[in-house]
This record gives C-alpha cells, sequence and structure tokens, in this order.
C-alpha cells in the first residue's frame, strides 16, 4: 500500500504521523485530490489496518463529534489533528462519500429495531458498575441481524427449520433489550443467591440491579407472562472470560420454548415430562440433523437451575464428539408463576458462535467481528456448505508478565484490562507459571500474552507500548507487585 501511493504526498504524511501518534480513530478515509477506485480502496484497506491497531483505551482519550454527514471528527492533540487533516478533504465528485466509507465493526449504530443505548445508560459512575468502553462499543452491532455474515445464516437456518416442522408456531425476537434487571437475568430462572455467575467476576454490571444479560434465558419469563407459548430469542450476550480463540466477551445466543397443554400429554399416554423431554429431544435432534447433515446424536445428562430433566446435545462430527446445546424441561415453578398451572414446556439454548465455527471451520472467534471483505465475502444467506479458507496468517507476538498476586486480582480481571488495552489485536492470555514462596507464602503468576492481528503485522514498538501499559495498569488497578 505505501509503495502504490508513493506518489500521494498527502497519504505518505499520514503515514508518517500514524507511526508517530499510534493512535488511530478516523472512520474514513478521504484523499486531498482526485484519485482511481483502485487507489481508494487500497486507501480503505491502509485504514482497516489502522483500525486493527487502535485500542479502546486510545479510543477513550478523544473526544468525538458526529457531524451532519455522519462522520466523526476527532478533537484532540495538534499532531493527530494534522493527521485527521491528512485524509479528511472533500470527496471527488466521482467519487461517492459511500464508497469512501470503511464500515466500523464495533460503532455503536443498531442495525434495526431499537438503538443501542446511550453510553452514559451503560457507563456509571455507580460503584457497581465494570462496563469497559470496549465491551460498549459491542453493543448494537448485532451480527445476529447482518444479512450474509455467518451468525446470521446461522440463526436464519434454525429459524427456517423451526418453520418447516411447525409452520407459525414459533415467534421470533432478536431485537430485545440488552440491559436487563438481575431479577430477570437471574431470579426469575431461578439462578441460586450463592451462584458464580452472580459475581462482578463473571458478569458486567451495570448498577446493583441491572446488567448485561449473561443469556437470552434473561427474557424468558417476561415473555411467558405476555402469554407466549413458544418463541425463539436471539441476541447478542455478555460474560467476562478468558481471552484464547473460542471466548469472546460478547457472543449470540438462541433461546427456544415451547409449552404444551395437559391434552397433548394425556393423549400421548405419557406422563408431562416424559412427552416435553421426548418432544424436546426430536426437535433438537432433527435441528442438529438440519445443521450438519445425516450426524450420530447422544445426550448427556446436566444441571442447568431452570430445567429439569436437563441435558446437553452432542453430536459426531469430523471425527469426535462435539458439544451442540444445553436444554431441558423446563423447571415448573417458572411456568406457574410466569405463564399458567396445568401446562409443561421444554427449554433450549445455544451458542451461534459455537455452531458456526463448527460447521464453517472458523479458527477463531475473533474472526466474527471482522470487517475485512476477504473473510465476510466468503459466507452467503441460506449456504450451510460454505468452508472458511484462511487468507493469511500473520506471526503472534508474545510478552510475558509475571507478578505477586494481591486480593484484587482474579484471572478474569486481569482478562479484562488486558482486553482494554489491547484490543482484538489479543489473541491469547495463558498462564504459563504459578508458585508460592515458602518464605513469604505469596503467589506468583505468569502470564504469557499472545498479540496478533489478523489483518497485518505488529511491529515490536506498537506491541512494546501496549505490553507497557499492561504492567503499568496491572500494578495501580489491580495491586500487583510486579517482577
Amino acid at each position: 500500500q505505501r509503495r502504490a501511493l508513493q506518489g500521494n504526498s498527502n497519504f505518505v504524511e499520514g503515514i508518517r504521523l500514524s507511526s508517530q501518534i499510534k493512535l488511530f480513530c478516523l472512520p474514513c478515509v478521504r484523499l486531498r485530490q482526485s484519485v482511481s477506485s483502485n487507489s481508494l480502496r487500497i486507501a480503505q484497506a491502509f485504514y482497516r489496518m489502522l483500525l486493527a491497531a487502535s485500542t479502546p483505551a486510545a479510543m477513550k482519550a478523544v473526544s468525538r463529534i458526529s457531524s451532519p454527514a455522519g462522520l466523526i471528527q476527532p478533537v484532540c492533540s495538534p499532531r493527530l489533528a494534522r493527521l485527521h487533516q491528512c485524509f479528511q478533504p472533500a470527496v471527488p465528485a466521482r467519487v461517492s462519500r459511500a464508497r469512501c466509507m470503511a464500515p466500523l465493526a464495533t460503532a455503536a449504530v443498531a442495525v434495526k429495531g431499537h438503538a443501542a443505548p446511550k453510553r452514559e445508560d451503560v457507563i456509571t459512575a455507580d460503584p457497581n458498575n465494570n462496563v469497559s468502553d470496549y465491551i460498549y462499543e459491542k453493543m448494537g452491532v448485532k451480527l445476529h441481524q447482518q444479512k450474509d455474515h455467518p451468525i446470521s445464516i446461522i440463526r436464519q437456518a434454525i429459524y427456517d427449520y423451526f418453520d418447516s416442522r411447525n409452520p407459525g408456531l414459533f415467534t421470533k425476537f432478536d431485537d430485545l433489550y440488552p440491559v436487563v434487571s438481575t431479577r430477570a437475568n437471574f431470579d426469575e430462572v431461578l439462578v441460586p443467591a450463592d451462584h458464580i455467575s452472580r459475581s462482578p467476576n463473571d458478569t458486567y454490571y451495570v448498577s446493583k440491579d441491572t446488567v448485561l444479560r449473561c443469556h437470552t434465558s434473561a427474557h424468558q419469563a417476561e415473555l411467558l407472562r405476555t402469554g407466549q407459548s413458544a418463541f425463539l430469542v436471539t441476541g447478542d450476550v455478555y460474560r467476562r472470560d478468558s481471552i484464547d480463540a473460542t471466548h469472546y466477551p460478547v457472543f449470540h445466543q438462541m433461546e427456544g420454548v415451547r409449552v404444551f397443554k395437559e391434552e397433548e400429554w394425556t393423549a400421548s399416554g405419557m406422563s408431562a415430562t416424559d412427552f416435553a423431554a421426548k418432544e424436546l429431544k426430536d426437535s433438537l435432534e432433527g435441528l442438529a440433523k438440519h445443521l450438519f447433515g445425516d450426524v450420530e446424536c447422544r445426550w448427556i445428562d446436566a444441571y442447568f437451575p431452570f430445567t429439569e430433566p436437563s441435558y446437553e446435545l452432542e453430536i459426531f462430527f469430523n471425527g469426535k464428539w462435539l458439544e451442540v446445546l444445553g436444554c431441558g424441561v423446563m423447571e415448573q415453578k417458572i411456568l406457574d408463576e410466569n405463564f399458567k398451572p396445568g401446562h409443561k414446556a421444554w427449554a433450549f439454548g445455544l451458542g451461534l458462535e459455537r455452531l458456526a465455527m463448527v460447521l464453517f471451520e472458523v479458527p477463531d472467534i475473533r474472526l466474527f467481528w471482522s470487517q475485512d471483505d476477504r473473510f465476510l465475502k466468503q459466507f452467503k444467506d441460506g449456504d450451510l456448505k460454505a468452508r472458511f479458507k484462511s487468507y493469511s496468517k500473520f506471526p503472534p507476538c508474545y510478552k510475558d508478565i509475571a507478578f505477586w498476586v494481591s486480593p484484587q486480582f482474579t484471572e478474569n480481571n486481569f482478562c479484562e484490562l488486558v482486553r482494554g488495552i489491547g484490543g482484538d489485536l489479543v489473541e491469547e492470555v495463558a498462564l504459563v507459571d504459578k508458585f508460592t514462596s515458602p518464605k513469604t507464602q505469596k503467589t506468583s503468576n505468569c502470564f504469557r500474552i499472545t498479540y496478533r492481528s489478523m489483518e497485518r503485522s505488529l511491529t515490536d514498538e506498537e506491541i512494546n507500548a501496549l505490553q507497557e501499559s499492561v504492567r503499568q495498569k496491572v500494578a495501580s488497578e489491580l495491586k500487583v507487585e510486579l517482577r
């Protein structure tokens, strides 16, 4: 890209300033003089590389003002303002504004339905609040509603299956508000008061009584109260978690519920629970075959607070057994308190990313948030046979950090801090060494942080800067003693 644009002194100046500032927040790349559409595509590609290097911490440092054109103008240091000028001049008349825009995957704008929550409604001064800008920027993206996206393809395939099996029976909800009460998220689905999922170490709290939903089951009781007897709920859910290729703090779930009347199980000659369990297993085995082909299925007894009996469905796919979803017969207390007595129901919950990674052979969960056409154009709505083809593999950069732990330290807190600084450049955080001093009884942890971009090679200089920020913040915020 640099060679292709070496004749454009203004763009080269932008590159030079970019390398000095290491703060990239421009939402579009626009060149001063008229350029060919090919050059414009190169400029957009370069912008996407700049965007990949940005961090939530850097984004937070920039005050952003929306213009009538919908662009975001950075208001910051003179040096960054100069960088902005390098890309800011008017778009050539023969190139449409729409073609100059590079979409931002983390922009908090609604695809349809309700808008994303306002920042001040999610990140507050409440002492219980632990939502970061990194997480807020994912709200409102709604990958499950973006046509041709792998998450949307899986969602629609499941909708199609249930519509073909029971035409017109299931009502779909895929735009319910993601900020819910703790009562809806925990109490109404019978999560015990001492359950680990209630901890701020695992859940994003907006306030003492409100959270970012941990699961789509948070809407189960409210929909039953409105009289819904068969429904599918899809949405983004949020959990503080470890960092690796299969875990991400924002992912997408689908909740399914079907309620039966007494005459239905009476006519079958079965008990209410046996009837609901059989209907559940028949439905979900059919779903597995619809998605994955004629696979072998098996059922594993499990435990979930909101179902009894509870099961996990596994399929034999590509030579190994894979967990697909969790489900069960709904706890009667939930039905009696929110629907009406004399009924029985089943419920299931599944992760769309988990299914998409297996079905489409996507190796890294971060790819679902990529705006790279080399990823997105490999998939088409309705096509379940697509398989991801790797288009590049940039080298990783490993950095170790060792410290004596403190009472404030937990691995989730540490991962959250690292994500907040490194963003999606962080591929994995792994504990590689741990020991307790026999003299002081203090415990030391050594973590290896793997940095890797999916779109460009990283430089030692930028990773060293990120790692130094991690070291400073882990010492100041988690009160650890660096080694």
